[in-house]
């Protein structure tokens, strides 16, 4: 069902999803494969949508490996969420971290808790008498998590190569950490596999998904609308837009689509997206929310809660 707006154009209620990776298959046999000298795995998630960029093969894949979460990204998510998300991985027994891989925040914590989690292996490994053996960790993530990022963070931004490892191509590098933590650098990454309109919008709208995959007019509609019911407050300080207006045109006897597109349009307006016969360029709109969104100008926006 779609509903018809201004230029001859349509906003569909419902988000068309086209999207296969052909190279994930590839990428997973060689994640698999490199997991058999894996200790700990360091699975990077998006802060702001912990469940939608959370591969959901990824449990699969590494089964009884020991796994710790990093909420990356965490200083554009709401706080009072962000500690929320923490509680809820903890209740699930995985070790989770918040952190600001920009800044460098929560990085040492990342590394204290791979530490502590090899602690009982390691004491283990020593009544056998094999001390001084490293930690051994992998980086899992869908794209635009911050894997770069957060691997520049860890290591200092120097990539010390520590050499071939038994059962590792030469094309994989070992980075070291510290004295006691080395990190296997992966050159592949593992891609979301969503089958809900829901993933796909909040892989949108952070950027995850490109313009070719979603059309940007529905996707910033569609922002437009969880701001409105959620973060109103950040909406209307960041387009000088008061509370009164908003309620005016929600109420008008529209269908619900209607109305938020109209709020939309004044966002437009109010900057300065005016084309020839005085219509808004909602393409040029589109792209200024979603920007303003994805750079944290919108505020602090966690688009997931727990349950």
């Amino acid at each position: 069902m779609s509903r018809k707006i201004e230029n001859n154009k349509e906003i569909s209620s419902k988000t068309n999803i086209n999207w296969y990776p052909g190279h994930m298959a590839k990428t997973r046999r060689e994640i698999i494969e490199d997991l058999k000298i894996i200790d700990v795995v360091i699975e990077l998630l998006d802060a702001r949508i912990p469940i939608s960029s959370q591969n959901p093969d990824i449990a699969e894949i590494i089964k009884d490996k020991k796994k710790i979460v990093v909420l990356n990204k965490c200083d554009l998510a709401d706080e009072k969420e962000n500690q929320k998300w923490l509680s809820y991985f903890e209740s699930k027994n995985i070790p989770a971290v918040l952190v600001d891989s920009n800044s460098g925040k929560g990085i040492e914590n990342v590394i204290k808790k791979i530490e502590r989690i090899m602690d009982e292996e390691k004491e283990r490994q020593a009544k056998k008498g094999r001390i001084g053996r490293k930690i051994r960790a992998m980086i899992l993530g869908i794209p635009n998590v911050g894997k770069s990022s957060f691997i520049n963070r860890i290591s200092k931004r120097t990539t010390a190569e520590v050499g071939n490892k038994p059962g590792v191509t030469k094309k994989k590098q070992w980075i070291r950490i510290n004295e006691k933590v080395e990190l296997l650098d992966t050159p592949g990454v593992l891609w979301p596999k969503f089958e809900s309109e829901e993933v796909a919008l909040n892989l949108a709208f952070t950027g995850t998904i490109k313009e070719d995959v979603l059309e940007r007019t529905e996707v910033a509609y569609q922002l437009v609308k969880f701001l409105l019911e959620n973060e109103r407050e950040n909406l209307c300080n960041r387009y000088g837009l008061t509370n009164e207006y908003i309620e005016e045109v929600l109420n008008k006897d529209n269908p619900e689509n209607f109305n938020i597109y109209e709020i939309m349009l004044e966002i437009g307006k109010k900057r300065g997206c005016i084309i020839s016969g005085g219509n808004i360029d909602e393409e040029k709109t589109a792209k200024i929310i979603l920007d303003e969104f994805k750079n944290g100008k919108l505020g602090r926006v966690t688009l997931e809660f727990p349950n």
